[in-house]
């Protein structure tokens, strides 16, 4: 596990191209998991599950988004 790729929620959300507040209501709903803090006392994510919560809920986003007809 120490190859592993970890990110703080500020390098999460610059890697997905979302705010901060938004990589905590991913953890809020459940679809990322924190895994650790840095020696700082920062959250750690994993960099796998950050790119499958991101893929999760932009599919689902796109589900929602529904053009008029």
């Amino acid at each position: 596990m120490e190859d592993e790729l970890w990110l703080t929620a500020q390098e999460a959300a610059e890697l997905t191209g979302v705010s901060v507040v938004t990589v905590y209501s991913w953890v809020r709903r459940g679809h990322l998991k924190v895994e650790g803090l840095d020696h700082r006392g920062q959250k750690l994510f994993r960099h796998l599950s950050v790119a499958q919560a991101e893929k999760a809920t932009r599919a689902k986003a796109k589900r929602v988004l529904v053009p008029a007809a």
